[in-house]
């Protein structure tokens, strides 16, 4: 590994002239992915039915495929996992990354090809890499090992060549020879499924290594810095691993755990943010000092904006690159090279920077609340929970939120389940500062809350720790990328976890804070 490092550095240093190249010419790079993806996919199934051979602009691809979510591609997908191939693209599809997702309790399996799998996923991998080096030249990133927190893995049983796992596993499963001589812990512990036992095998294992970057969910990372530090006896992360210098994070957002990792880490570490989904990995921050992520434009994955008010019409519209605005809300809509089309991936995104063209994840198309008109998006919550906290010193593990509909003597408000790391001494201060904080934040909630006339107060309920875990459990979603709905337009998510709350209630003598 000593002698391959460098050479691996090497080759990542001297990439970054492409990168500035496609950097350059964005709009560009995006029509030549899109005729890319449709001159291979004409002869497919799907590529007959919408006249790909005869598709030769962007306009003429919008005008003949419609917007599709997975109910819609589902049968092609269910036909591609009993073994028919040239459905939905040219290449043979064996695998699956299966969606990790709690807005339902059946899962998806997104198509993995071969070119999605190098061209999309590997090759930003690789562009991570280099935009680090590029910001950090005398890094020594390579001279130890990339902790990687994944999911799990197991085989489809309608076909044996179909295999399906959570998006980290399949890349595990198929990473490069090289890959599995810079990374701990070993396939056989990283493929796990059973994430009580996982944790203490992940402790074990990786205690002794030199550890310099960590990879994964800021939740399920946060328990593995606790289980080792309780092994150790040490007091902070760099006890442990002195050389650690980066974390690369994703899936949520970082905002309400920053503070929690710079105390168990206990020094000055990079944080990047990267935007790896299932469905392709579409951008990351070059530069922890970046406002968002940069767009990977020539990466097998051609995009287009969905302005979010567009959604739910029968005919929704979508914009390119050129016609994009800062800080509007937009559902991200791609084509692929695993064969998803003009696929409604169910991110919302905003831009904060045209030059280059950098994002955010704002949230989810279904995850938000607006039963009152408040339009309350997940940016905004996170956001307020960490004001929240930074004012009051308290530490917010997990938590999720939902409406509580009008009564006959009462108005509506928001309902928080929060699990803390550390409560706040005032659980009532907290609540006005949560409720000072979104007001800031978004002037509908604002509107909605003057005057209490259309919403009260919000409600906060502590949670005992581990309740969140046991309602993914319940649902077989515990572990991996598997995350906890922030916000919901209903009181579902709200009243499952509020049920496995009886079972281990918090005070019996509490008196009930909706009473």
């Amino acid at each position: 590994m000593k002698l391959l490092s460098p050479a691996i550095s090497s080759l990542a240093r001297s990439r970054m002239w492409r990168i500035e190249s496609v950097i350059s010419n964005p709009i560009a790079a995006q029509r030549e992915v899109l005729q890319d993806l449709v001159t291979a996919a004409q002869y497919t199934e799907f590529g007959r039915r919408y006249h790909f051979s005869s598709l030769f602009s962007i306009k003429a691809f919008k005008d003949a495929v419609p917007i599709h979510e997975y109910d819609d591609l589902k049968p092609y997908i269910e036909r591609i996992l009993n073994g028919e191939q040239q459905i939905l693209w040219n290449t043979p599809i064996n695998w699956f990354a299966k969606s990790s997702g709690t807005t339902s309790d059946k899962s998806k399996f997104i198509p993995v090809s071969q070119e999605s799998l190098e061209d999309t996923h590997f090759k930003a991998a690789k562009d991570v890499l280099t935009m680090y080096y590029h910001c950090n030249p005398d890094s020594d990133l390579l001279t130890g090992k990339g902790l990687i927190i994944g999911g799990s893995h197991s085989i489809d049983q309608h076909n044996e060549d179909a295999h399906f796992g959570d998006l980290s596993a399949v890349l595990l499963q198929n990473t490069p020879f090289y890959g599995n001589w810079i990374r701990t812990p070993e396939l056989s512990i990283a493929l796990m499924d059973e994430w009580e036992s996982k944790i203490e095998k992940l402790a074990a294992n990786t205690i002794h290594e030199n550890v310099t970057s960590i990879s994964g969910v800021p939740t399920w990372t946060l328990v593995l810095f606790q289980r080792i530090l309780e092994l150790t006896g040490k007091s902070n992360m760099l006890e442990v691993w002195p050389n650690l210098e980066l974390y690369l994070h994703g899936g949520v957002s970082f905002v309400p755990y920053r503070d929690q990792f710079r105390k168990l880490i206990g020094g000055d570490i990079h944080y990047l943010e990267m935007y790896n989904a299932s469905e392709g990995f579409f951008a990351a921050q070059g530069n922890p000092k970046d406002d968002g992520m940069l767009l990977f434009m020539d990466h097998g994955i051609f995009m287009e904006f969905m302005p979010v008010e567009e959604y739910g019409k029968e005919d929704p519209q979508t914009i390119g690159l050129d016609d994009v605005e800062m800080g509007r809300n937009y559902a991200l809509v791609i084509s692929t090279n695993g064969g998803l089309w003009r696929y409604l991936i169910g991110d919302t995104i905003q831009f904060t920077s045209r030059d280059p063209f950098r994002i955010r994840v704002s949230g989810r198309l279904k995850h938000f609340i607006n039963a009152f008109g408040e339009e309350l998006i997940v940016d905004n919550s996170d956001k307020a929970i960490a004001i929240a906290c930074q004012q009051t010193g308290a530490i917010v593990r997990d938590y999720s939120a939902g409406p509580v509909y009008f009564s006959d003597d009462a108005n509506g408000c928001h309902e928080w389940l929060i699990e803390f790391d550390k409560p706040p001494e005032d659980l009532a201060s907290f609540t006005n500062l949560l409720d000072t904080a979104l007001k800031s934040l978004n002037s509908d909630y604002e509107a909605k809350r003057y005057k209490d006339i259309a919403l009260r107060m919000p409600v906060v309920r502590p949670l005992p720790m581990g309740i969140f875990n046991r309602w993914l459990k319940s649902k077989d979603k515990l572990g991996g990328q598997h995350k906890v709905p922030r916000l919901a337009n209903h009181r579902q998510y709200i009243e499952e976890i509020l049920k496995i709350q009886q079972e281990r209630p918090l005070d019996d003598n509490a008196p009930d804070p909706l009473a």
